[in-house]
């Protein structure tokens, strides 16, 4: 079965079709021509990923899902959010985000955290929804050079490294996109059968 993950990011697929295994197909909404920015307007992860999973849906009337993602921050209120992707403003880049969200908690003793992943499936003209979320703290310095976003500043509860320290099968065992499109996979087979 084919579905189309509205992403343009490679690090989301990979990590999505290493989930999905060989019975799905992902194919990414920018190798099907989708190049444009589904603009984000929801004030929630919920919305947006309705928002951009129906955009794929009228467009291509197939199978398809989105994520919206947010780093929640206790000591900031929740913040960034549903503001993760561009929190040092747009057309910034992951290590700006990160560097905001290490200036912002300096001195800060409270670090606890959380990242939340809301998915919108949508098969046949009705939403689906599947959240994942896993608990941790910020630390005060970046570490590991693997993922992405504010994974080299993000060590999940009962670890001792960060995300970005984690081999992908690891982070994808306990990571909140992982959670969230495991249970849509799940879905998916029982929904296929």
């Amino acid at each position: 079965m084919e579905i189309i993950f509205a992403t343009a990011n490679r690090h989301k697929l990979k990590e999505a079709q290493s989930i999905a295994g060989t019975e799905f197909q992902l194919l990414s909404s920018a190798s099907l021509g989708v190049t444009e920015d589904i603009e984000e307007t929801g004030a929630t992860l919920k919305e947006n990923a309705l928002i951009k999973a129906k955009y794929l849906w009228e467009k291509f009337g197939r199978p398809c899902f989105a994520d919206d993602t947010g780093l929640e921050i206790d000591a900031l209120e929740g913040r960034p959010g549903v503001y993760s992707a561009r929190y040092a403003g747009e057309g910034c880049s992951f290590a700006d985000n990160v560097q905001k969200v290490l200036k912002e908690m300096n001195g800060i003793t409270n670090r606890g955290a959380r990242f939340k992943t809301i998915v919108a499936l949508i098969t046949d003209g009705t939403p689906h929804f599947f959240e994942g979320c896993v608990e941790g703290t910020i630390t005060e310095t970046t570490s590991g050079e693997k993922g992405f976003g504010y994974d080299p500043v993000f060590k999940p509860a009962g670890y001792d490294t960060t995300m970005a320290e984690m081999s992908e099968e690891e982070k994808n065992r306990i990571s909140h996109r992982g959670i969230a499109v495991t249970k849509m996979i799940e879905y998916l087979r029982q929904y296929n059968k």
